[in-house]
């Protein structure tokens, strides 16, 4: 694993561990603020998540400290994005952080696979605003390293860096996409597409004045168009001025596709 990145932030389950989900964290955030954060959230039930699935392990990874040219300070980031009005802005600047941070998921993943005793199916990846532009394109890349498709992967108020790439043309169902990704990423394409058949649960504010309901939109329709299965929710009110997970809408709907794949209410 790589070290020059911080220790992930690692819930431990309150049972025999089945499920893993590996949760990335926003732009000047972290995995233990992150973590406390969503574990603050409840569901209609007015429980938590892990209270609800007490069986898994959730990891939250920190990202490397960045100097911000726009905010002149050092912020934990996964990769430089100069714009969220326009993210095609100085979009070059984001191919190293990608390829650090890809890289270092994917050993993440691989490493809580093997704990699952190679269960891809038990791992699920996921993460809000630029951590889930880096788990959708971590999730791309994965072809090289994981056998098989994951459990699920899941975002919120985020966006997919270098979009405009797949807007137009034949996706191919989905490889076109990963071999661009694998390429700017620095990432190896492997033979095994499986991992494309992961079902994916996105959601978005439409009040959301950090990142546009529009980038989420644009990353479904380029999805669908490559025949993948994804879940859209849109709502407004959420915290944080919209910049977050809608309780307890949003949080239901996280807990229903978990547990959809995780076989019952305790994911066992």
């Amino acid at each position: 694993m790589n070290t020059n990145f911080p220790e992930p932030h690692v819930h431990l389950p309150q049972g025999p561990h089945t499920h893993t989900a590996v949760l990335l964290h926003g732009r000047g955030s972290n995995g233990r603020e992150f973590a406390e954060e969503l574990f603050s959230s409840s569901t209609s039930t007015g429980q938590n998540l892990p209270s609800q699935l007490p069986t898994w392990r959730w990891v939250f990874p920190t990202a490397k400290g960045r100097w911000n040219d726009r905010f002149q300070e050092d912020l934990c980031a996964w990769f430089d994005a100069h714009s969220l009005d326009d993210i095609t802005e100085h979009q070059e600047s984001q191919i190293p952080g990608l390829q650090e941070s890809v890289s270092y998921i994917l050993g993440i993943l691989e490493r809580e696979i093997e704990l699952l005793v190679g269960r891809t199916t038990h791992v699920y990846l996921g993460g809000i605003s630029q951590g889930m532009a880096t788990a959708l394109w971590s999730w791309f890349c994965a072809s090289c390293r994981v056998k098989g498709r994951l459990g699920g992967v899941l975002g919120f108020c985020g966006w997919l860096p270098f979009a405009e790439r797949f807007e137009n043309g034949d996706l191919d169902g989905g490889r076109r996409i990963v071999e661009l990704c694998s390429s700017v990423a620095g990432a190896s394409v492997g033979e095994d597409m499986r991992v494309l058949h992961t079902p994916v649960l996105l959601g978005h504010g439409t009040d959301d004045p950090m990142v546009s309901v529009q980038l989420g939109r644009q990353v479904v329709g380029i999805m669908k168009r490559a025949g993948m299965e994804v879940e859209w929710l849109e709502y407004v009110g959420a915290e944080g001025d919209g910049h977050w997970i809608k309780a307890p809408e949003g949080f239901d709907a996280i807990l229903r596709f978990l547990q959809s794949g995780s076989g019952g209410i305790n994911g066992k």
